[in-house]
């Protein structure tokens, strides 16, 4: 029997310049905004954090020094 990773949560682990995945899927979700994303459509995380987000404004706003 073929396993689908449609409509699952990945678990990666966040790197400088990529991330490796843990536990397959199709998408993590935003730490900001629990958005969807798509693995194809990530691009900001924090490797500090190991957390992703949806956009840079996002990144940045939760990056950003207090």
């Amino acid at each position: 029997m073929l396993m689908s990773n449609t409509d699952r949560a990945a678990r990666l682990h966040y790197m400088a310049n990529g991330f490796r995945v843990l536990s397959p899927g199709d998408h993590v979700v935003c730490a900001v905004t629990s958005a969807r994303i798509r693995l194809e459509d990530l691009r900001y995380w924090s490797v500090s954090d190991q957390a992703a987000y949806a956009t840079a404004a996002i990144a940045s706003e939760a990056l950003a020094p207090q």
